[in-house]
């Protein structure tokens, strides 16, 4: 068992590790959500308990059948030359054939084994799932603070529309569009605080805690700079995949031991006979019985073992086919992962292009003022088109770092 909890901590460090690359500065705080989710997440603990069940199995698999005891008393005294039967008492033990117990270890040692992938993946699936809870808050937070600096800017247009009306070169509307605007902004950061407060229930619910427990983003993300993009495959050492190979090897180690189970079971006994003393003499007076037995157990109807051979063969198949399809069902959630971390990568730099040009042009408007042109339809048109690249952007950062929290689910 010390070798499934070597691996359980090199699964670990492993993905702490592939957080520290892909998380940047931010890594820390992660980290820290995912150790407390390993330790107290209720599906990780639910994996871990089964898999300490199918090994206790091993244990159960050195039984062998009861001891008989009998014990009998003669209510009419069967008569022997020697004298009268009092009563009589047995012992015996029926034996499995040589090598039945070790493969009945073996086949429970194999089950324990298909057991243990079920911890590997409650681990990847829990690291992912607060990953991308995580990836979602700081999202959040990140338009939050895009729209508080829009009201910002919001308020500026609305103190120089104040001062147009005053020279006759703005109308009241203009204010008043622009407050509409800022009414919307401050109604879509309302609504971002509830989500952030879903998504918070999402992670402490992985974090087996109460739901209304803080989590504060303190960190940025910025889209990785690097020019091209690794594309892995999935390989047949993934969890996920591994399990149908030690399934499979289960159902063989089933076979070995349905060969042992065709065997005959030996038996060995003792039977003792109380003898009473005859009122004359004769040789051996009350002389007891002592008679040493073995027994042979032969299953000769095998229909059962027949049928379970069938079985354990369609099983097999069965497994073969569940892991090509699990593969294929891999290859294409990698495939598509893959595709949109490239296409949010493309995203980011159009959109920032975008925004660039966006934030020249609301410039150009600020100094239109000062020649008494300003148009605040234009403004309140540049200002929305501003806002919609930087919460695009943001989304784009946050696509790329919850498609590669997939990637790192199915490749590493």
């Amino acid at each position: 068992m010390s070798k499934y909890i070597t691996q359980a901590k090199r699964f670990y460090l492993l993905c702490l590790g592939l957080l520290s690359v892909i998380s940047g500065v931010q890594a820390q705080d992660l980290q820290d959500l995912i150790q407390l989710g390993l330790e107290q997440n209720t599906s990780v603990e639910q994996a871990d308990l089964q898999y300490k069940l199918a090994v206790e199995k091993v244990n159960e698999a050195q039984d062998i059948p009861n001891t008989e005891f009998g014990l009998g008393y003669f209510v009419i005294e069967p008569e022997t030359r020697t004298g009268p039967q009092v009563f009589k008492a047995s012992i015996s033990q029926m034996l499995p054939w040589f090598g039945s117990i070790t493969a009945r270890e073996n086949y429970a040692s194999s089950l324990a084994d298909a057991q243990y992938e079920s911890i590997a993946i409650a681990h990847r699936k829990l690291v992912m799932s607060i990953s991308q809870n995580y990836y979602e808050l700081w999202g959040n937070m990140s338009e939050q603070r895009v729209l508080q600096e829009q009201l910002e800017i919001l308020k500026r247009y609305q103190t120089l529309a104040l001062t147009s009306i005053e020279v006759g070169q703005a109308s009241a509307v203009d204010v008043l569009k622009l407050q509409m605007r800022e009414n919307e902004i401050l109604e879509k950061i309302e609504i971002l605080k509830q989500d952030y407060l879903a998504v918070q229930t999402l992670i402490n619910t992985d974090l087996n805690r109460e739901k209304s427990v803080v989590i504060t983003i303190t960190s940025d993300l910025e889209m990785p700079t690097e020019t091209s993009l690794e594309f892995d495959e999935i390989t047949d050492l993934h969890p996920e995949l591994l399990q149908y190979d030690k399934l499979y090897e289960s159902v063989e180690q089933s076979d070995q031991l349905l060969a042992k189970e065709r065997a005959p079971m030996i038996g060995f006994g003792l039977d003792y006979i109380a003898i009473e003393k005859r009122q004359e003499y004769v040789p051996d007076n009350g002389k007891d019985i002592l008679m040493p037995m073995v027994t042979v157990s032969i299953p000769i109807f095998n229909s059962k073992f027949k049928s379970k051979s069938v079985q354990n063969r369609i099983q097999k198949e069965t497994y073969k086919i569940q892991k090509a399809d699990k593969k294929n069902n891999l290859i294409s959630i990698l495939d598509v992962a893959e595709k949109s971390r490239a296409s949010a990568r493309i995203s980011f730099k159009t959109l920032t292009n975008n925004l660039e040009q966006a934030k020249y042009a609301q410039d150009i408007l600020l100094k239109s003022y000062e020649t008494g042109l300003i148009d605040f339809n234009d403004v309140l048109d540049i200002q929305e088109l501003q806002l919609k690249y930087e919460i695009s952007r943001i989304e784009a950062i946050q696509s790329y770092y919850k498609q590669q929290t997939i990637i790192n689910y199915l490749t590493e």
